[in-house]
């Protein structure tokens, strides 16, 4: 791992408006890395983009120190300003070696991660590397290194609990739900439009439920939002008079005081005396507590899922003990991996000059005296030859592992 570097800007160190300015487009990405190729000797290269981190990971033998840096930037042409470029410098994060492959790692078992325990980070990671192979920026080794990076992950994922519990407000709650046993029919009312109730209802939608009907003061977005799960939208003005019935209110606006008074409950029953669910992600919570006293309903209410994200993201940190012990074992295995592979590498031309050999023994060398025996001895040498060519071939690659291996 001699070669390998990462240079890693990531919210650890930078803030995410700044982080954006990093970002690098699809369209010129191909172009930008050419160039850090071809001018700063990088021999395999590739990038890594996301809402929380910008890392360039690639092969050199250069140090990466900071005229080398300044130099990255400049090659990279990403048209920053000085005083972009400085903050950059001084605040990115250098790893070389085995210190860069545990970070590359790390990353993709998000142990780095802003939550950690989310698995989107090595998907995203796997993606990046991928457009970069196919772009022909990559090679042998980032393919050796990869396939380590995604066995760990995977093994992390699988051998520890830290991304077994949910850690978002919006993930424990759809699991509350969840847990009450709604039906797919279940009728839907959705009081905001905005990003919380977003993405709760996509938690939804994706398990099949179908009856929206969405209020907001602003109707536009709630149209857009009943748009997108086939709903209907109404002005929050229209909240009290709604007769259609529901079984679930999923609410959470910015507003100071209760939405969902005593009075407009009692409107939205119509009549209806069976218990009823209400998801309340407001802070201060849209509904009036006399409401929760006087009417029979499941309330899921923020706070107290906030209290179980806490719980979860702890016991998510206690497991980082365990997923660094799968991490430092595959470091040892991969050193001994790539030790194998040099040899392979180092021997790959074995078999054509034993083949190269053995061909000018039998027609240059010894042709003369090969020319005077009779059909069936001919066959003979030619199978002794043959016999004699794949050991050649084997046995010193046999010797060479199991020397590496003693020696390990």
């Amino acid at each position: 791992m001699e070669y390998l570097k990462i240079l890693a800007f990531t919210h650890k160190q930078i803030d995410l408006k700044s982080l954006g300015k990093l970002v690098i487009c699809e369209q010129t990405l191909d172009d930008r890395l050419r160039n850090i190729q071809k001018e700063l000797g990088v021999k395999e290269i590739f990038y890594i983009g996301t809402c929380n981190r910008v890392e360039f990971v690639f092969t050199t033998a250069r140090t990466l120190d900071r005229e080398f840096i300044l130099e990255f930037f400049r090659v990279l042409d990403m048209g920053l300003p000085a005083a972009y470029i400085d903050q950059f410098v001084d605040n990115v994060s250098v790893y070389e070696q085995v210190a860069a492959f545990n970070h590359l790692l790390r990353t993709s078992c998000s142990l780095e991660s802003l939550v950690v325990g989310e698995k989107e980070i090595l998907a995203q990671v796997r993606r990046a590397y991928e457009a970069c192979r196919v772009s022909g920026f990559t090679g042998d080794y980032m393919r050796m290194i990869m396939n380590r990076v995604v066995k760990t992950a995977k093994e992390v994922y699988t051998h520890t609990n830290i991304s077994k519990n949910p850690v978002s407000v919006v993930s424990l709650a759809y699991r509350k739900l969840r847990d009450l046993t709604i039906t797919a029919n279940s009728r839907l009312l959705i009081i905001g439009a905005g990003e919380t109730n977003k993405n709760l209802a996509q938690y939804l939608k994706k398990h099949k439920y179908s009856n929206f009907s969405i209020f907001n003061r602003t109707v536009e977005n709630a149209e857009s939002l009943a748009k997108d799960l086939n709903g209907i939208a109404y002005p929050l003005t229209e909240l009290a008079g709604f007769k259609g019935g529901f079984d679930v209110i999923i609410t959470c606006t910015g507003a100071t005081e209760p939405i969902i008074t005593e009075e407009i409950y009692k409107n939205l029953l119509n009549g209806d005396t069976g218990k009823k669910v209400i998801v309340d992600l407001a802070i201060p919570n849209d509904t009036a507590p006399a409401v929760i006293k006087n009417f029979p309903i499941h309330y899921i209410e923020v706070e107290s899922l906030k209290e179980v994200a806490r719980k979860n993201i702890q016991e998510r940190y206690d497991e980082l003990v365990n997923a660094e012990q799968i991490i430092e074992q595959n470091i040892t295995e991969f050193d001994l991996v790539l030790r194998q592979r040099k040899i392979e590498i180092a021997m790959s031309e074995v078999p054509q000059k034993i083949k190269a050999i053995k061909s000018k023994a039998l027609d240059i060398v010894f042709a003369e005296e090969i020319n005077t025996l009779d059909e069936n001895s001919r066959i003979v040498l030619e199978r002794v030859m043959d016999y004699m060519e794949k050991k050649y071939i084997s046995v010193p690659m046999v010797m060479a592992k199991e020397i590496m291996i003693n020696n390990s």
